[in-house]
């Protein structure tokens, strides 16, 4: 039973409590329908819930986090957008758009998901009206693990590679070169006309190695994406290697997760300062970092600039996948997910930044040796890990060690984020299940099939057309454009459907105080403003999709790409329409404004429970809501117990939590300080009803919404989840 401290008026929960949430029987004896599971439990109303996972030590959801959100991204695009955009310059725009944009939804995201503790899906039951933002997610975050492990399978090739005197990449006489194979040249060699008596110019037009290499031996690549051709074996079997490795680091939960991104998140670093202290003692790295960071003003009242930046902050802050969801509900109820929040936006850009020396200091070095300007080999994406970074380490002294250093760093930069991403998608795929589907190796099997299912997916990408697949994933379904609707419906949900000063107050209840007000600001007003800003501009200036400069994609290629795209983007409009027609009621019915007091609540549909109420109350439990709601919190501030027909008490629905000091009691909605009622006690609370509570103007998030039908109240309403129950009454 939950316990009130006789110091502090805080509810502690017994040994027995936390073996699961109660549920108030219905009627019949049987239990209520709930979020839980009817019919699974003890007698008395039981539910005997799995508990769910929490990370063993809270530096294990640093470091996932960390290892998740610093990726492939953060090397191969950052540095080029800075340099194309201005230099230092570039830096203003990226850093204004990470404080109005890129933090408040990164916190967004890991807060709702330590409060609801549930997955991407689960989680949208804040508003049952927009849960298809759960399905988007994750429809976007299997696309991200589907084509992104691509990558890693092409780093795992060249990393075997690598293990030889001589880089096959770097020299022509091989089986896959063609007659216009010319090896890399040195600027001396070039003044001389040494090399088949060719000039400067006519050696540019000649084919280097490495990107023979590149095309012919590792993508093999077809005339065209209606040309699949045949499988490559080998890139294959280093594709199974990296799904074989993902599984068995994902497969036991958060548990194993939590101590592989120890070495997986760190080691990348050390192998960027290992590779930064060579790169600045090669000649021409200091002109490399020159045109790193030159600024150039002019830039700066470019739109392409601007969007360029807002597009880099969603790409490397993960946002809008639902993993960084997944990774905040194993957090522990009262974790300062605030101050997590901060550290991890930092430690993100401040990667990208550093990064930029490492990759300038070797393209200046190599744009010195090929006697070129630096234009002619900054590259990104895989043009610069699998192109340019190959060609600069042929150049150096032992090119086999740096070749390897670079290509193991590139691994692990991508591994963490690929089983993250799959962490992600398996917790909103599991918290679907109900409770009594559960098996004891439920986790294993899923993650096996999800594996499986990728990894069949991914054969379409590893034959001599699958770059052209690659290409139309990358493009399409994880692009700028669906992050950018994602991340706009979610504060739109928070902050006017749900109440942004409604879930400051949930953020308080979690970790002691209210968030700086950019927060609500940006979630109310900014942020939305800039996603749907980027997202208009990405649409009216869209260019079809071209590979390498040459190949124009047919027009049912555009359209598979386009239904990537729509697969996601429609699941939010999709579900709430659907909501919208499967409500019961008469449209004529139209419910009175927010100021209005609850109804008065009949009897039958307050059945009692002689528990303590989760969430303070030490009264009745009521139970209600619609059909296989469960406990719903739409009263903000309801009134005390009601007395209902024999006058026995009856608890309001679960509200939010008041906040509760030993200072004095502050009111959740109210800036106005402690109330006096409650200071004047020392801040206690007594339990027969709520704190005192200050009147204020209603704001959206209240429990009801002018001129909404009374058939569709109920889908704006939170459905609380067992597991958010739970540790509510235990932390709070």
């Amino acid at each position: 039973m939950a316990k009130k401290s006789a110091e502090n008026g805080i509810y502690s929960v017994s040994g027995d409590e936390k073996k699961g949430p109660l549920i108030a029987p219905g009627p019949d004896g049987a239990p209520a329908k709930g979020d839980g599971p009817a019919g699974l439990g003890a007698p008395g109303g039981r539910l005997a819930v799995p508990p769910r996972e929490t990370w063993t030590r809270q530096m294990d959801f640093i470091m996932s986090c960390v290892g998740f959100a610093v990726g492939l991204g953060n090397v191969w695009r950052f540095p080029y957008l800075c340099y194309k955009n201005g230099g230092g310059v570039f830096l203003i725009p990226y850093v204004l758009i990470a404080l109005v944009g890129g933090i408040p939804i990164f916190f967004l995201e890991i807060s709702l998901g330590q409060f609801m503790k549930a997955g991407s899906i689960n989680v949208w039951n804040i508003c049952p009206l927009f849960k298809g933002l759960g399905y988007a997610s994750m429809v976007i975050v299997f696309y991200c693990n589907t084509y992104y492990i691509m990558v890693l399978a092409w780093g795992f090739y060249y990393l075997v590679k690598s293990f030889t005197t001589t880089l096959p990449w770097a020299t022509c006489g091989h089986t896959w070169n063609t007659p216009d194979c010319v090896e890399i040249f040195r600027h001396e060699d070039c003044a001389n006309a040494s090399l088949a008596n060719l000039t400067c110019d006519q050696l540019a037009d000649r084919r280097s190695p490495v990107i023979e290499f590149w095309e012919n031996k590792v993508l093999r690549l077809s005339g065209g994406l209606e040309v699949p051709g045949a499988l490559n074996w080998e890139v294959t079997l280093c594709l199974l290697a990296c799904w074989v490795l993902v599984y068995f680091c994902v497969w036991k939960g958060v548990k194993s997760t939590g101590k592989i991104v120890y070495f997986t998140a760190t080691f990348p670093y050390v192998v960027l300062v290992v590779l930064l202290v060579r790169g600045v003692l090669l000649p021409g790295a200091l002109d490399g970092i020159i045109y790193y960071l030159k600024p150039d003003w002019s830039k700066l009242g470019s739109p392409q600039v601007w969007i360029d930046a807002g597009t880099q902050i969603f790409f490397s802050y993960a946002i809008g996948l639902g993993a960084l969801t997944a990774l905040g509900s194993y957090n522990r109820f009262n974790n300062n997910c605030y101050k997590d929040a901060i550290i991890l936006a930092l430690i993100n850009s401040g990667t990208s930044f550093f990064a930029g020396f490492v990759v300038f200091s070797i393209l200046g070095f190599m744009a010195t040796e090929q006697g070129v300007h630096i234009s002619k080999v900054a590259e990104s994406g895989p043009g610069l890990a699998f192109i340019a970074y190959p060609r600069a380490v042929t150049l150096m002294p032992v090119a086999p060690l740096w070749a390897a250093l670079f290509f193991f760093m590139l691994l692990l930069l991508g591994l963490d984020s690929q089983f993250v991403g799959v962490e992600g998608f398996i917790t909103g795929l599991l918290d679907l299940l109900p409770a009594s589907y559960y098996f004891r190796f439920q986790r294993e099997i899923s993650v096996a099939l999800c594996c499986a299912l990728c990894f069949v997916i991914d054969l379409s990408m590893v034959t001599d057309g699958g770059m052209y697949v690659f290409q139309l994933f990358d493009y399409y379904s994880a692009s700028g454009t669906t992050l950018l609707w994602q991340a706009f419906w979610e504060c739109v949900v928070v902050a006017w459907v749900y109440g942004a000063d409604r879930f400051m107050d949930d953020v308080a209840c979690m970790i002691g105080y209210r968030p700086c007000p950019w927060m609500k600001w940006c979630w109310s007003f900014f942020t939305p403003l800039v996603c749907m800003g980027i997202f208009i501009f990405n649409v009216v200036y869209y260019k079809p999709l071209v590979y390498n400069n040459t190949y124009v994609y047919p027009w049912w290629g555009e359209a598979v790409g386009w239904g990537f795209a729509l697969s996601s983007m429609l699941c939010v409009p999709l579900h709430l329409l659907g909501c919208l027609l499967r409500a019961k009621g008469t449209m004529a019915e139209v419910s009175v404004p927010c100021a209005t007091p609850p109804r008065p609540r009949a009897e039958a549909s307050a059945p009692k429970c002689p528990v303590s109420h989760p969430l303070g109350c030490t009264s009745a439990l009521e139970v209600s809501g619609p059909a296989g709601g469960g406990w719903h919190g739409g009263d903000a501030d309801p009134p005390g117990p009601e007395v209902v027909a024999g006058g026995a008490e009856v608890c309001p629905r679960p509200p939010t939590p008041s906040l509760v000091r030993e200072r004095g009691a502050v009111s959740p909605h109210s800036r106005r300080g402690p109330c006096p009622q409650a200071a004047a006690g020392g801040g206690q609370r007594t339990g027969q009803g709520p704190a005192c509570v200050p009147p204020r103007p209603p704001w959206p998030g209240d429990s009801t919404r002018p001129f909404l039908p009374q058939r569709w109240q109920h889908l704006t309403q939170p459905v609380w989840g067992l597991h958010h129950l739970e540790y509510r009454a235990q932390e709070t």
